[in-house]
């Protein structure tokens, strides 16, 4: 897989088409001034030794070597084998609701794009932790197994909506039994959930999925999104409304989620709109007794920037060598 170590330097790439286009509007420039000086065939008969098919020969080879250039310079590597790196950390599984209730608008913009960038800036602080993802709605699957690629993560993350989930409804006991048995096996002691939700369980006993996770020795946390007062739910510019035509209020239901928390033997927290509240629980998390794991990693890259940079010489010399003269030599006379 090529890797490109310096990847800002393709900005250059810009000028690439640039320079052929600049150096035509030059030629056209320069017919234009001797047409004003006197016939243009006379004056190309009082220079009988310029070529001007060489000059378009050497911006070509001149583009193509400034190409290589940029290429070289942007540190092309592949990687040349394959590691086992040993690391330290704990394991957190995150459990992301995306049902509908998830679209109010009691927080910036919404509540689920309010806990996706919260979930996006603990991963930046990650190091050494591995995660996974959960999201769940009237049912839930794992939407990012457990890894140290937090690249990866934020791209899933990116990726999720509402209608990732098609069955809709809230599952948080499902959720979490997922995320029990989707930890590694090189993982004991250090487990960790987080569920983010707004805590309208409808689906099943979630309580009982907390306390079946604390027996495996793993600690459940909640985050509750959304107001105690209740919020409307929009959809598709509306706002959603039951089969008696009443707009549905979504309220978030503290009650059970401190419930889950206290059985799973994690903490509650009720979600900000500065503080999310995933910092405090990640930090909780990381004074758990860190585990040592392996995962097979491109340690070393082989760097490919000579091969490009000796192309661009090459180039170079070939287009300095043509000039722009023509022959005076033919091979038969």
């Amino acid at each position: 897989m090529l890797y490109f170590a310096s990847p800002e330097y393709f900005w250059l790439l810009l000028l690439v088409p640039l320079i052929p286009i600049v150096y035509g509007i030059v030629r056209a420039l320069r017919r234009r001034r001797i047409r004003a000086f006197g016939d243009e065939q006379l004056v190309r008969q009082l220079m009988p030794s310029w070529s001007g098919p060489k000059g378009w020969i050497r911006i070509i080879l001149f583009t193509l070597a400034f190409f290589c250039f940029v290429i070289g310079i942007s540190r092309p590597q592949m990687g040349a084998k394959l590691k086992e790196h040993e690391a330290k950390g704990a394991e957190i599984m995150i459990c992301l609701d995306v049902s509908n209730s998830m679209l109010a608008e009691d927080y910036s913009p919404s509540r689920l794009d309010r806990a996706k960038l919260a979930i996006s800036r603990v991963v930046d602080k990650l190091q050494g932790d591995r995660i996974g993802l959960i999201i769940f709605a009237g049912t839930s699957f794992v939407q990012l197994p457990i890894t140290t690629d937090y690249v990866s993560a934020k791209m899933f993350l990116g990726s999720i909506d509402t209608g990732s989930v098609p069955v809709q409804g809230t599952a948080i006991g499902d959720a979490i039994l997922t995320a029990a048995k989707s930890f590694s096996a090189q993982s004991e002691k250090s487990r960790a959930i987080i569920v983010i939700t707004d805590g309208e369980n409808h689906e099943d006993d979630a309580v009982d999925a907390a306390r079946q996770a604390a027996e495996l020795g793993i600690k459940v946390y909640t985050v509750g999104v959304g107001s105690l007062r209740g919020q409307p739910i929009p959809k598709d510019g509306e706002l959603m409304k039951d089969s008696e035509g009443n707009i549905v209020v979504t309220r978030l239901d503290e009650a059970t989620l401190r419930r889950i928390a206290e059985v799973g033997g994690g903490a509650y927290v009720h979600a900000g709109n500065e503080e999310f509240g995933l910092n405090p629980i990640v930090d909780d998390i990381k004074k758990m007794e860190a585990e040592k794991y392996n995962s097979i990693v491109f340690e070393e890259y082989d760097e490919q920037f000579m091969y490009f940079f000796g192309a661009a010489l090459l180039l170079l010399v070939i287009e300095m060598l043509i000039g722009e003269r023509k022959h005076k030599r033919r091979l038969f006379e």
